[in-house]
């Protein structure tokens, strides 16, 4: 920590610009877990999805804290502003079990920091926690961590103890014994969670039995210490792994920093229209759709692979409500008697409610006479319901590629050449979510992503594992770039086995180094020393190589550095305002100093970079 004047520390306070930091390295930090957190599900379902379910839930909890900011540029927001974007992100995109608790744990925090920052004495022990500078100090984080565990506890229609509850009580007990700043409180927070994280197994049966720490927990334990990372300036090293010997399912996405996929099993579960799914769901799939703004959609998946416990519910329903407190409050009466797995959470009219019944019909009936549900989940966890009439699903295409690609022009090659396209706008990837959609609308047995960002890794990642339990097989190859996509789809054949086709589409991208021309927006260091405002960059694999102040010149210093090492193919991928003559000076320059190497050129249109760069 650096220290201020005198040698004294600076403290560590929460504020706007932390809590975006928070977000971010939160998704990272589970991005790198989720497959681990995946395996180790075991309860209350071992569906196998905890993991990808809490990515998504924070996912939607950046976005909405990214559009705040985004919304008050060149300012920005208020601390109580982008805690309270925070929790409803997290609220409107929580998945399963987890991400819904995760959600009313965020929502409590944002609760005491938001009236704590804005000082309005709902919470009388925070105004000593208030400065005129736009954050709160320790002692309101703790009180914030209190009301987290407590707001969950309450969501939960029976708790458990050694869940992800258990953890986030321990997380507020240990900051409640801690002096000093948001910093040290957090990291004690941290350290209690982890230490109630390792002790689950011997909480809760299940999870002794499988040898296994709560999934749910290990998530909090790296939001926890996402947090502690963003106050500090620092990573920090997660634990709460899974415990030696624990028989962790793999779900197989392969090494992307290697340039390899991995290939899951075809046995998945299966996607079912709602009519299909149960008498009483289609009925109130009808309903939901009448009683709201005609928007209401149901969602059902069928998992029929899924291991479930004995005696217990057939379906996970998920849906957000639209309805005051009182009907709430008879809501979660009639959905206590119809299943187990009740969490509700939310306030201020808009709710999230989560729940494990045998009949999926009468929970989003329930919701319909409490007020107007939408965004309705249903899964249906394993076979032989009494209320499942097997039908045959609606015929897929084999095989599909599905790639993000920026700029118009490139959308139109990959089209071309039978591919699914996400298109990505400059300072907007595409959402996990959006990626699923894509690789819905391909409806194929078996899918090839492309993510052609190295940013988009974990995002295309959860995407995948989300469309796996929709009955796809997915192959994910870790392309960095549009021009790697493209060397990859060169070699696509898809009447070949699936694994040979992927492995080849694989070595033809891992064997493309990958160039782009930007423009420095702001005086910066790089690694070819210090760039000015407007002055051209020429990147190689991510990295800053040549600093040049003419387009032309600067790419054919990138050219000359990639084939230095050799290459048979140059691409290139030109930006909607770069002119066709600095094309025809690239193509004279490989020609003339390069014998034995082609050159193709493609128009990226509209949002797509500068100038893409592949050699082969």
């Amino acid at each position: 920590m650096p220290d201020g004047q005198g040698g004294e520390q600076v403290p560590q306070n929460l504020d706007a610009v932390a809590v975006r930091a928070w977000c971010l390295l939160a998704l990272d930090a589970l991005g790198r877990a989720r497959e681990e957190i995946d395996s180790i599900n075991v309860y209350p379902v071992a569906d196998g999805d905890t993991g990808t379910n809490l990515y998504l839930t924070v996912e939607s909890a950046s976005q909405a804290v990214d559009a705040v900011f985004t919304g008050h540029e060149p300012a920005r927001p208020s601390l109580a502003e982008t805690m309270r974007a925070m929790a409803h992100g997290a609220l409107i995109g929580a998945r399963g079990n987890s991400g819904t608790i995760l959600s009313q744990l965020l929502r409590g925090m944002a609760q005491v920091i938001g009236a704590a920052a804005e000082g309005d004495g709902a919470h009388e022990a925070e105004p000593a926690g208030i400065s005129e500078a736009d954050h709160v100090e320790g002692r309101t984080l703790e009180h914030a961590l209190r009301q987290a565990a407590e707001s969950a506890y309450q969501a939960v229609a029976h708790p458990v103890e050694g869940t992800v509850l258990t953890v986030a009580t321990a997380a507020a007990d240990a900051a409640s014994g801690a002096a000093g700043d948001c910093g040290a409180v957090a990291r004690a927070a941290y350290e209690g969670a982890c230490a109630a994280l390792e002790a689950t197994p011997g909480q809760l049966a299940v999870l002794g039995r499988a040898g296994v720490v709560d999934a749910g927990g290990r998530g909090l334990v790296a939001v926890l210490g996402a947090l502690v990372g963003a106050l500090a300036g620092e990573t920090v090293a997660l634990r709460g792994a899974v415990p030696k010997g624990a028989a962790a399912r793999s779900t197989g996405f392969g090494n992307a920093a290697s340039g390899t996929a991995a290939f899951p099993s075809t046995a998945a579960p299966r996607t079912v229209s709602p009519s299909t799914a149960s008498p009483s769901t289609a009925s109130a799939s009808a309903a939901s759709a009448d009683a709201g703004s005609g928007h209401a959609r149901v969602e059902a998946v069928e998992c029929d692979d899924l291991p479930v416990e004995e005696g217990g519910p057939a379906f996970e329903v998920i849906y957000l409500l639209e309805a005051g407190d009182s009907a709430v409050a008879r809501l979660r009466t009639r959905l206590d008697r119809l299943g187990d797995s009740l969490v509700v959470v939310g306030g201020d009219g808009l709710w999230n409610v989560h729940v494990h019944v045998d009949d999926a019909g009468a929970a989003v009936e329930a919701g319909v006479e409490a007020g107007r549900p939408h965004r309705i989940r249903i899964t249906h966890f394993g076979v032989g319901d009494a209320h499942t009439t097997p039908q045959p699903p609606r015929e897929r295409a084999q095989r599909a590629i599905v790639a993000v690609v920026p700029g118009e022009g490139l959308a139109g090659l990959y089209g071309e050449a039978g591919a699914t396209t996400v298109p990505t706008r400059v300072g907007e990837p595409p959402a996990s979510g959006e990626l699923v959609e894509a690789i819905r609308r391909a409806h194929a047995r078996e899918v090839v992503l492309l993510p052609n960002d190295a940013d988009l890794r974990h995002t295309a990642a959860a995407a995948a594992a989300q469309a796996r339990t929709e009955g796809v097989r997915v192959a994910l190859i870790p392309t960095r770039s549009a021009v790697q996509g493209i060397a990859a789809l060169a070699v696509h054949e898809p009447d070949r086995p699936f694994d040979e086709d992927v492995v080849a589409m694989t070595s033809a991208a891992g064997a493309t180094r990958y160039g782009e021309l930007s423009v420095a927006e702001r005086q910066s260091w790089t690694m070819a020393g210090i760039c000015q405002a407007g002055d051209v960059l020429g990147l190689i694999d991510g990295d800053v190589a040549v600093i040049g102040s003419e387009v032309a010149r600067t790419a054919a210093g990138v050219l000359d550095r990639m084939l230095s090492a050799g290459g048979e193919m140059v691409t290139l991928v030109l930006g909607e305002s770069v002119p066709e003559t600095v094309a025809e000076h690239l193509e004279k320059h490989v020609r003339e100093a390069y014998l034995a190497v082609d050159t193709v050129v493609y128009r990226g249109g509209r949002q797509s970079a500068l100038l893409l760069i592949g050699v082969e």
